[in-house]
């Protein structure tokens, strides 16, 4: 029986005041060299649920640990047989108005760089050229013994074929992709092996006890260096994989500011967190700064 991951945070001090001010976010935009920190709240708005916010979907599911995934066979068919099936909805989600505000600051030379905690693409699709996927991306796979990368299409067409007939109707979607699926659901689906050399295929992702690579961090930390604030949208900052650049951009005196509905574990360390839907915020935002945050560009995910 798998085990819960530490995936909460209890606060133990006030938290900080929460606001519906946007001036503070246009006015560090208005300035430009912000780094964007994004997390799964900003894609609620494309039909994918967020972890821990009302309704997240850590209330019904466990994600699953790279040390299941590695080590249980049983827990890659129930894990391969259900991300199957989430593709399709992570497939054909599009970008929201959250997304192209981005996406639109970043056109307008506003942007240092943006990180994002997401692995469904949907800040690319928007027209976000260069975007850092701290927690990698589900449009790759990996091969965990020849470490070969391939396209997800081409896994889905391979799994489609070893799995016809394959139609369960899932109870819900959650953030990592993964399906809600009953294990008789899940049934005998046949999981494919690397096309290269036999091996097992793993999405390239970062999951659950499993650690963000270094120069990955390194990369993230830099950027954080050469910003003059840091803005987060829609993360609770419960992971320390997306907290510690907060906690770096504080250090340096670097601004911090958060759009999110609920409180989050880094609001000690931001001078405003403004309790807004993300996708009005950021347009009416872009409004304030006289940039259009649409031009029609968007495109889905995958």
């Amino acid at each position: 029986m798998r085990t819960r991951p530490t995936l909460s945070w209890v606060p133990t001090e006030e938290p900080l005041p929460a606001t519906t001010d946007l001036g503070p976010v246009a006015e560090a935009l208005g300035r430009g060299g912000v780094l964007v920190l994004s997390g799964a709240g900003i894609s609620t708005e494309s039909g994918i649920p967020d972890y821990r916010g009302e309704g997240g979907s850590l209330s019904r599911h466990t994600p699953m640990t790279y040390q299941d995934f590695t080590a249980d066979a049983r827990a890659r068919r129930r894990y391969w047989a259900r991300s199957h099936l989430g593709w399709r909805t992570f497939g054909r989600a599009r970008p929201n108005a959250g997304h192209r505000a981005v996406a639109a600051f970043a056109r307008h030379g506003l942007l240092a760089g943006v990180v994002t905690q997401n692995v469904d693409g949907l800040h690319q699709a928007a027209g976000t050229a260069d975007v850092v996927e701290l927690h990698g991306g589900l449009d790759r796979v990996v091969c965990l013994s020849c470490g070969a990368l391939s396209p997800r299409r081409e896994l889905a067409r391979r799994l489609a074929e070893a799995n016809a007939g394959f139609e369960p109707v899932a109870a819900g979607i959650n953030p990592d992709g993964d399906a809600d699926l009953t294990d008789e659901q899940v049934g005998d689906f046949r999981v494919a092996a690397c096309a290269r050399c036999g091996g097992v295929l793993k999405p390239d992702v970062v999951f659950f006890g499993e650690n963000v690579p270094a120069d990955r961090v390194e990369r993230c930390r830099a950027m954080v260096n050469s910003a003059t604030s840091l803005l987060v949208l829609g993360s609770s900052l419960t992971v320390m994989s997306g907290l510690r650049f907060v906690r770096q951009a504080a250090q340096a005196g670097k601004p911090v500011l958060i759009v999110n509905r609920d409180p989050t574990r880094g609001d000690r360390h931001a001078v405003t967190r403004v309790s807004l839907p993300l996708g009005a915020a950021l347009t009416a935002v872009a409004d304030a700064l006289g940039i259009p945050a649409d031009d029609g560009t968007a495109t889905p995910a995958q």
